[in-house]
Formats: structure tokens, sequence, C-alpha cells
């Protein structure tokens, strides 16, 4: 129940941003739109940033879901450039409205968790410590933030499916060269 009502905030918000940027946007913008009371809004977000933060999180866990694994992380990541290409009206005007830093941070976790699994795939033997692990995750994930986080400031120009492309050359083999390389230093 707790998260149909923050998806149907959520859902409101988007609504929203097809009219006015998220900077004049107000709560009571939002429950009004969702005929929620500003009650509800506060006791499920702190903040309408707060409400963003979460939109972005649910959605990224939401399409990586079944794409964490050594053989499936591209499509992931190609399903988060397409949705966000899809969602561009939203990317945009969070984009404009937030600061790169709280971008990231959002970004974050859910990104971080696939690599961590793919990683934790890779590296069976169990030689590597989760915070050795948890390091060469957060190493590709803000890798990969960054350039996503380039190419919507960019105008989101390229095709999703040519990133894809070139994110997969530069790490063609590098997970398991990662941690060969971190079991090396034991």
């Amino acid at each position: 129940m707790r998260d149909i009502t923050r998806k149907a905030i959520a859902d409101a918000l988007k609504r929203l941003l097809a009219d006015k940027p998220l900077s004049r946007i107000t709560v009571q913008d939002i429950v009004s739109e969702c005929g929620v009371s500003r009650m509800t809004f506060y006791y499920h977000f702190s903040d309408i940033y707060d409400l963003v933060r979460w939109i972005i999180s649910y959605d990224i866990t939401t399409i990586l879901s079944g794409r964490k694994t050594h053989d499936t992380w591209q499509d992931g990541f190609l399903s988060i450039f397409k949705a966000v290409e899809k969602d561009h009206v939203f990317v945009f005007n969070v984009y404009n409205s937030m600061s790169r830093e709280q971008l990231e941070r959002s970004l974050t976790g859910p990104v971080r968790e696939l690599l961590l699994s793919v990683l934790q795939e890779t590296e069976s033997s169990g030689k590597l410590k989760e915070d050795e692990l948890s390091f060469i995750a957060s190493f590709y994930a803000y890798a990969f933030i960054g350039v996503m986080l380039d190419w919507v400031g960019d105008g989101m120009r390229e095709k999703p499916e040519l990133m894809i492309k070139r994110i997969e050359c530069i790490m063609s083999g590098s997970f398991e060269n990662a941690v060969s390389l971190f079991s090396s230093l034991q």
C-alpha cells in the first residue's frame, strides 16, 4: 500500500512537469493533482526533492530488476538510457533543477547494487572482501553515472545503443581484470 501511494504521488509530479519546471511546482500542486492530503505527502516524503530522489531510485531499481548478472548488465544499462530518453521531460526538469551531486547520490545506490552483483558473480572464489568488491563497484558506478549525466547534459544526442557500445568497449573484460588485480593485492 505504501508504494502505491508513493507511486501515485510520483505520477502526479511527472504529470505536472509536462507543463511547468520543477522549481515552480509546490507540494500543494502535487497533492491537488494526486488527490491526497499534504499530511499524506509528508508522511511519505520530506520535500519535493526527496520525492524526486525516490522516483529515480524506484524507476532504476524497477528497470534493473532481473538484469544484474555478468551476462545482462549491458541490457540493464541500455534500459536505463532508453528510459531516460523516453522520460526526457522529467529528466531534463530534474537535471536542470538539482545539483549534479544530488543526482549522482540518487543514482549511485541502484547502479552500484547492479555492479556489485556482477562483481560478486565474477569473483566466485571468495578471495576478495566485501569492502574491496564495494570499492570496485563504486568506481564503475561513478564512471557510468558520469557518462550518463554528461549525455543528458549534451541533450541526449547520441543513441542509447551507441552509448552502451562505447561503455562495453571500455568495460570489456574489466570486471575480471579488476577482480584479478585486487586478488593479487592479498
